[in-house]
Formats: C-alpha cells, structure tokens, sequence
C-alpha cells in the first residue's frame, strides 16, 4: 500500500488534535456518582455513560493516576464534548479544568447538596445541547501523519508471534516511516525479551529510562515472591495455545514494534507523548486497563493482535482485532477485524498481511465501526496502584 500522501476523514478539534470519532461522554469521576451518570447517558440520546468502581479514598500516586485516566480520557481527540459529574465539587472542578484546556465544550455538575434528581435534571439539559453541538460537527480530509495508533495484544498463542503480532509490526514500520505517532506497552510482557527493545532504544537517555522502568517492574515481582510470574504468566489461555514461558511470549509480543521502529521514549501510565514515532508505555498486560491507559494517553486507534480470541473493545477507542489462528477465525468471526491466517498458509506475505491492516484502519478511521464497537463492547477498566485508605 502506498502511504505517502494518504489522508484520512477526521474530526479536529481546537487544539489542532485528530479524532476519527466524535463522542459525547458523560464521565463519573467516582463509583457513587456512576448511577447518576447513567441516568444522564438514558435520557439523552447519542451520550456515552462512562461507569468505573474507583474514586473514592485514593491519594498519593494512585490518585495522580486517577485524576489522568479521567483527563485524558475528555481530552481524546474522539470525544467531542464531556459532561464530568462527581459527588463533590472540588474533584468535579479538577477534572472539569483539565479537559477544558483542549478547548472542547465540558461542563461539570456534582451531587452534594443537590441531589441526584437536580444533578441529573440539569446535566441533561447540558447535554444535550453537547449532543446538538457534536451533530453538527463535519469530518476534513487530515494527513496520514496526524493518527495516533496503539497497539496492545491478548489471549495470545504461537500464531500470535508467527502472523497477528508481525502483522502489526509491519504496519508499524510503514506508518512509523511516515512520521505517525505509535504507542506500545505491556511491561510484564516484555520479560526476557527486554533487552531487545532496550536495543532499539533512539538514544541512551531513552534507553536508561527504560530500563529503569522496567527494572522497576521485575522489583515489584520479587517483592512479592513472584519470579516465575507462574500465576500470571503466561496465563492458561497462553499455555494452551502453545506457548510455555513468559520468554517465549516476550519475544512474540515484540514483533508488534516491526523491524524498522526505534523506541522514541518511555511514558508512564496514561501519559501522552510529546512528539512523533514510537513510544513505549509502562502499563499492565491486562487487555482492558492497558487498552484504557491507551485511550487516555491520547491515542485515537488501536491495534490488538489475539491467537486465542479476545473481546476486548473499548468506549471511545476503536479497537482492530488482528487474528493468525484458523480455528479462533472460525469460532470467534464476529469478533475479527482482520483475517492474517493466509500468512501461515503461505498464500501472503508479510507485507500484504501489513497492507491488509492498513487497509482496515484506514476504513475505521473513515467512519466504520469495528466488530468490538459493533457488539457494543465498552470496557473501561482503570489501573490501580494502592490499596484505598
């Protein structure tokens, strides 16, 4: 495929960033104010109610990452417009402040001494006047180069590092070329093959940062007394799948980073790049939370190579599911965005099964709904670092 001088239909908002869908959002920034923000999503129509079970008695840095997960999740290019409540004003105001810097509509609303039939009375007024403003919005013709694309995989197994997860890595490269903005991650993941990205690091700031962050991650583990991750990793689905050792997994989920990419940087969880090419995410290998942290990084496109199946979808970011394995196509069809089993039937190559992935995200990009936001799959799911007080 060629990609030079390739455009996209996108949705740009004030601060110059590029949305290939235009959400309105009703976010809860706690657990106790989900109800009231699913009555809101009920009675408008065209909302989005965003429930998650966290919020309450955080602090340190698990509130920090709290507060970010929230922001950058308003802050996506794919939302048009946010109505944030909460159960007091001083977090509502927070969170309020930080998506209101994008310059897109926001109005926060919160419960205490108001009630939620006056919360939900008045921040449905407010949104549905987001929902009138977000309809009239148009798609422009925007640069290949303005996608933000992430990619995490799951349920993976040998077809994953023979055919999904090179698939991506090929996609990778050639949007790398073309000055794109990409996002890996899966800290855990990247156990015994994690000198290999350390190699491919762009400078040795950028190297040092990762193995700091990495090192940091493999502490936590013996820590707890965890070295040979056999709780977790690889998890049963992998095992079954054929693939022993978090070695073994380590090194197919390194070919989703191509042959070409260099590591540009190393962010921490829900953090958003500063720049164009490959960053890497410090964030957990499970599919929901890292799929959120993705979204809230910013990151308006997304990846997921699976072997066995996964279901994964997500609210506002639309999720491609990559699949090499015959039997998962088979069993799972509604779930597979793109079908690479050719690639071990030697009937393509490598670069046809890359094209073949462009192909379908720039299709989602142009408006069609990929099979997880089909199905209505919306997990939200937020990483948590501590225990609450």
């Amino acid at each position: 495929m060629e990609l030079k001088g390739q455009t996209f239909l996108g949705y740009r908002r004030d601060n110059g960033r590029v949305g290939i869908r235009n959400h309105v959002i009703i976010l809860p920034v706690d657990d106790i104010s989900n109800a009231a923000a699913e009555a809101v999503g009920n009675n408008i129509k065209g909302t989005l109610a965003m429930p998650h079970p966290y919020g309450r008695l955080q602090f340190g840095a698990d509130l920090d990452l709290h507060f970010r997960t929230l922001i950058g999740t308003g802050c996506n290019p794919n939302v048009a417009a946010v109505i944030v409540i909460g159960i007091e004003p001083g977090w509502t105001q927070k969170v309020v402040d930080g998506i209101r810097a994008t310059g897109k509509p926001v109005e926060g609303f919160w419960i205490e001494q108001n009630g939620d039939h006056n919360t939900i009375c008045a921040a449905s007024r407010k949104a549905r006047e987001f929902v009138q403003y977000a309809s009239e919005l148009q798609r422009e013709t925007c640069p290949l180069h303005e996608l933000w694309v992430s990619t995490k995989c799951g349920e993976s197994d040998t077809t994953s590092g023979c055919a999904a997860n090179p698939t991506v890595g090929n996609a990778f490269d050639k949007l790398y070329g073309e000055g794109c903005t990409l996002l890996f991650g899966e800290t855990s993941e990247l156990t015994g093959g994690e000198h290999l990205v350390a190699e491919r690091c762009v400078s040795p700031a950028v190297r040092e940062k990762f193995q700091a962050t990495f090192d940091r991650y493999s502490d936590m583990i013996d820590r707890h007394k965890t070295n040979d991750l056999s709780e977790s990793q690889p998890t049963k689905g992998n095992i079954e799948g054929g693939l022993t050792t978090i070695e073994e997994k380590a090194l197919g989920n390194i070919q989703k980073i191509g042959k070409q990419c260099r590591v540009d940087g190393v962010l921490d969880k829900a953090e958003s790049p500063t720049g164009k090419g490959l960053w890497f995410m410090d964030s957990s290998s499970a599919a929901a939370e890292m799929v959120t942290l993705c979204a809230a990084a910013g990151f308006v496109a997304h990846f997921f190579p699976t072997g066995q199946g996964n279901v994964i979808g997500n609210p506002i970011l639309p999720v491609i599911k990559i699949c090499g394995n015959a039997r998962t196509v088979r069993t799972m069809s509604e779930h597979i965005d793109v079908d690479v089993t050719g690639l071990l039937r030697r009937e393509i190559n490598p670069d046809q099964a890359g094209d073949q992935l462009l192909e379908m995200m720039l299709r989602t990009a142009n408006g069609r709904h990929t099979n997880a936001e089909a199905l209505g799959h919306r997990e939200f799911v937020f990483t948590r670092l501590y225990e609450s007080a």
